[in-house]
C-alpha cells in the first residue's frame, strides 16, 4: 500500500475516533446524536475511498480522448501510444506518449481543463531534447 493511503486512512480513522472520544465526554441523551455523527462520517469516508478510483478513471478516459485529438490535429498521420503513470506519487492526469517513429523517445502530457501542455520528455543516451520531431519546448 502507497504511504499516501495509509496516510489518508489513518486520517479518516483518527477523525472517527476523535468524535468517539468527544462523545464520551458528552452528556448522555446527546451521545445518540454523536453515535449517529460518527456513522455518517464513516459512510462519507467509505464513500470517497470506494468513489475516488471511478472518478479518476472516468476523468482519465475523457482526458485521454482529449490528448488523442490533439495529437492527431498536430502530429496527422502518425502512430503513438498513450500510457499512464500508476503510482500515487504521479498526477493521475500525467499521460506519457510514445510516437511509433521516434523509437526510444517519450513525451509526458499535461490535460487539465482542456489545457493540453507537454510537460517532460525522456531522451535517449547521447541525444538533447531539442532533437526530438516531438518536442514541444518546455515551459514555453
Amino acid at each position: 500500500m502507497h504511504p499516501i493511503t495509509v496516510i489518508e486512512i489513518l486520517l479518516a480513522v483518527g477523525l472517527v475516533l476523535l468524535i468517539l472520544v468527544g462523545s464520551y465526554f458528552l452528556p448522555k441523551r446527546k451521545r445518540k446524536t454523536a453515535m449517529k455523527i460518527v456513522l455518517t462520517v464513516i459512510v462519507i469516508e467509505l464513500a470517497f475511498f470506494a468513489i475516488r478510483p471511478l472518478w479518476i478513471d472516468y476523468h482519465l478516459g475523457k482526458k485521454t480522448e482529449q490528448l488523442t485529438q490533439h495529437l492527431e490535429e498536430k502530429y496527422p498521420g502518425e502512430e503513438f501510444k498513450i500510457s499512464y503513470r500508476t503510482s500515487r506519487s504521479y498526477n493521475p492526469y500525467h499521460m506519457d506518449v510514445r510516437f511509433a517513429n521516434e523509437p526510444g523517445w517519450s513525451y509526458s502530457y499535461s490535460v487539465n481543463d482542456n489545457q493540453i501542455k507537454q510537460v517532460g520528455i525522456g531522451v535517449p543516451d547521447a541525444e538533447l531534447p531539442e532533437e526530438g520531431l516531438h518536442y514541444e519546448g518546455l515551459g514555453d
